[in-house]
């Protein structure tokens, strides 16, 4: 019992240990995780050493390198055989296991048995060691024992480790694996052709007085040669019998090449999809501030544009293959799938390097899907969603939408302002299309910045070309006394504010005017440099 009790101990210990769960997922992410910088960095280090041991091993067959060669050699043992003990590490906790064992046994009041919980912590252990990667690992590790010579046929394990590393090759194995039904019954089926053909073969050609085909070992080496659709030349059949299993078995061959062909196209074919969302995955992972849109629709593709032009990081997510291409075809990343399926935006980075999502799908009911998944999976996400009908808006906002856009709304005000300004109209759709060069710019009044606790009319915007077209305040904020404001979703929106409206920081200042003057305001603001209007 005190071993037990000594034991799950330990393993409670490990469980709340953070430094322990801190170590592993550096671990994990260093040699597991697809998509990790870490783990592609290890990767081409790894083909490295690969290729530099082969290279070395097969050059030391006929020269003498001397004692750096098996130094080097022992260093790359040595580093297969850490990768191989942490990859078993990582293929389970066993600790885990333990603590689950001794739980199940606290619940149902039984005795907790050491024997049968260390049973299962093998039993994984043995799961991993017989799975085909772990055993190249485990062979690759044997060329390096030169004492042996023989042990230098497992040099082939060591190129077969390049299927781990390699991305490429990693996937034309997952195919195989994949296909193996297939690839089964085309074995069973060629392996049926060729042995029918290397027996009737020696049947026919053995006899003869001179016999091209003196053995079966012969006629299986013609049966395969052929069947191939090789063909070397150096058996060539002699008798009406033979010649007519050769044809045959010609016809046979092509039949086998064909379907053999059309298996591994087709798989690739279906793997196309999942490595370009895979390489979509993996640039999105080494970026920060991404904005996800879902939906590349009419209202998408504006956003999108935008967002390119203003050199923001956004990655596109449709249902519609035909969307996702168009948009790939404009050079924006874009992947094909559900947006409310909470893995993949998991692995678009939500909540990581993701900090927005638009939901702009021409469904309201899928807005307000995506709307909660993402909320679910990320509390502090900002979320911008598009609503075709008012009821749909608030239930919107119910499930965690930020702000609740109503295009349709929107572009009726705005036609029924068009009837009685026009003008005006054209002026604000110019400025909001950037169609003359006119731009509408958010400006945010940060802590101690130059803007804060100043009065609106002590700013000189005239002498910066520029206009102050309106100011929004959170709800935080204290409230502008006097002022006219509009109720927004978590702020106030003050419209062409009086001179004497005092700044406060996080109010963002909606400013009209051409690009490069925007940009020489905000650049002002970052260097400290005053703007002020002199006082009199």
């Amino acid at each position: 019992m005190a071993l037990s009790d000594a034991l799950i101990r330990f393993a409670y210990r490990l469980h709340a240990s953070a430094r322990y769960a801190a170590a592993k997922g550096f671990f994990r992410r260093l040699l597991t995780e697809p998509r990790s910088r870490q783990r592609a960095m290890l990767d081409g280090i790894m083909i490295v050493l690969v290729l530099a041991s082969v290279f070395l091993l097969i050059y030391d067959v006929r020269h003498e390198l001397g004692p750096w060669a098996d130094r080097f050699e022992v260093f790359v043992v040595t580093v297969f055989i850490v990768e191989y003990l942490l990859r078993m590490w990582l293929y389970n906790d066993s600790h885990a296991i333990l603590i689950e064992h001794w739980e199940r046994a606290e619940v149902t009041g039984a005795p907790f048995r050491l024997l049968p919980a260390l049973w299962s912590v093998a039993r994984h252990k043995v799961a991993y060691i017989v799975s085909p990667l772990s055993i190249i690992d485990l062979l690759s590790i044997l060329p390096g024992y030169r004492p042996l010579r023989f042990l230098r046929i497992f040099l082939l394990f060591r190129l077969l480790k390049l299927f781990r590393y390699a991305r490429n090759l990693s996937v034309f194995g997952q195919v195989l694996v994949e296909k193996r039904f297939e690839i089964y019954t085309l074995s069973i089926f060629v392996g049926s052709v060729v042995l029918i053909a290397a027996v009737a073969m020696y049947l026919f050609e053995s006899e003869q007085a001179h016999p091209r085909v003196s053995s079966l070992m012969d006629a299986l080496y013609w049966a395969v040669i052929t069947v191939t659709t090789v063909g070397y030349g150096d058996i060539v059949p002699q008798t009406t019998e033979g010649r007519i299993v050769a044809m045959a078995l010609v016809f046979a061959g092509v039949a086998v090449i064909s379907f053999a062909t059309s298996i591994i196209v087709m798989a690739f074919h279906e793997k196309m999809g999942e490595l370009r969302d895979n390489r979509v995955f993996s640039s999105v992972e080494g970026r920060s501030g991404v904005t996800i849109v879902c939906g590349y629709g009419r209202i998408g593709q504006v956003v999108a544009a935008r967002l390119a032009a203003g050199g923001e990081p956004f990655v596109i997510v449709d249902r519609n293959p035909e969307a996702v291409q168009l948009a790939q075809r404009h050079g924006y990343l874009a992947v094909a799938g559900d947006a409310t399926d909470g893995a993949l935006l998991a692995n678009l980075g939500l909540g990581r390097q993701a900090s927005r999502i638009l939901c702009l799908t021409h469904d309201d009911v899928s807005n307000v899907y995506i709307t909660l998944t993402a909320r679910q999976a990320s509390p502090d996400i900002l979320i911008i969603s598009r609503a075709n009908k008012a009821e749909t808006g608030r239930k919107l906002a119910q499930v965690g939408a930020d702000h609740v856009v109503r295009p349709y709304e929107v572009v009726g005000h705005m036609a029924a302002e068009f009837i009685g300004q026009p003008v005006a109209f054209d002026a604000l759709y110019d400025v909001i299309t950037r169609a003359k060069g006119i731009h509408l710019e958010p400006v945010r009044v940060t802590p101690g910045s130059p803007l804060e606790a100043r009065r609106v009319g002590d700013i000189d915007f005239p002498a910066q070309h520029l206009m102050l077209f309106g100011v929004v305040r959170p709800h935080a904020s204290p409230v502008a006394e006097g002022q006219d404001r509009y109720e927004l979703h978590n702020a106030h929106f003050y419209f062409n504010p009086r001179a004497d409206f005092m700044l406060h920081a996080h109010d963002i200042l909606m400013t009209i005017g051409h690009h490069a003057s925007l940009f020489r305001l905000k650049e002002g603001l970052a260097q400290h440099r005053p703007f002020w209007k002199p006082r009199r």
